[in-house]
């Protein structure tokens, strides 16, 4: 693409989310990369071309072998403990106070939207930041167990009972959250813009919350590397890495 396009694209964008009276915002990995987070797909990089998610990430497989779950997860916990956000996330949480966007559903488990300011995130796959007994039901803040895991490879058990503390992120074979999902199936129900930034939506089913908006009158604002079966339903779709595009967006909304 041409860059007087890019650009043009770019301005169209930033008046759409200006006209739009609820617009929301749709992340996935590809919003956290920049931040030196690896995503779970991408050739080469993901972590799935180096472990097979059944072997892992599953809630039978954390079952049967939780240390094991425990080790696969600990460097990938490690990155995101010490990753900061990037322009992205710092744009979003700015457009968020400007009151130019009302939510953001994420399908990240990182935490860097609420660290870079934004207030109202849905994290659609859970989070990092507590933790639930797998026998007592006992949820409890992560702080007081995440640095003994990372730092010693110590696994986080109840105080109570002494079962293993589960990370509340949503494995392969666990549905989502069902209170954040009603908020994010709301959100999209009420949005009159979609702005879809760093994911393919390959997963389902929160990869069919921009159609249900679609299907809804919203528009669609589609930023990724790659292609997205919304591609050619999307007011606009911007290629490129999410951390240049998101910014300039938000620059031209928030400069006008």
């Amino acid at each position: 693409m041409e860059p007087e396009q890019h650009a043009a694209l770019v301005q169209k964008a930033a008046d759409l989310l200006r006209q739009a009276k609820f617009a929301i915002v749709l992340t996935g990995a590809g919003s956290s990369t920049p931040s030196g987070i690896p995503d779970f797909r991408s050739s080469g990089s993901g972590l799935w071309t180096r472990y097979l998610p059944t072997e892992v990430a599953t809630l039978s497989a954390f079952n049967r072998h939780p240390e094991r779950f425990f080790e696969w997860l600990r460097p990938l916990a490690s990155h995101m403990l010490s990753a900061q956000p990037n322009p992205a996330h710092r744009s979003l949480a700015a457009l968020e106070k400007q009151h130019f966007i009302k939510a953001v559903i994420t399908q990240n488990i990182d935490g860097l939207h609420h660290r870079a300011g934004s207030q109202n995130v849905l994290p659609v796959h859970g989070t990092l930041e507590t933790l639930t007994c797998i026998r007592c039901y006992r949820q409890v803040g992560a702080e007081k167990y995440i640095h003994s895991y990372i730092e010693q490879g110590i696994s986080p058990r109840c105080e109570i009972c002494g079962e293993y503390l589960k990370p509340d992120i949503v494995l392969f074979e666990e549905q989502l959250p069902a209170k954040i999902w009603l908020q994010a199936r709301q959100a999209t129900d009420s949005c009159d813009l979609m702005l879809i930034a760093g994911t393919s939506l390959l997963v389902s089913p929160v990869a069919q919350l921009p159609e249900r908006a679609w299907r809804h009158g919203a528009s669609i604002i589609i930023v990724n590397k790659t292609s997205t079966y919304m591609d050619e339903y999307a007011d606009i779709v911007l290629r490129g890495d999410v951390a240049e595009i998101i910014p300039a967006i938000a620059s031209e909304v928030l400069d006008d």
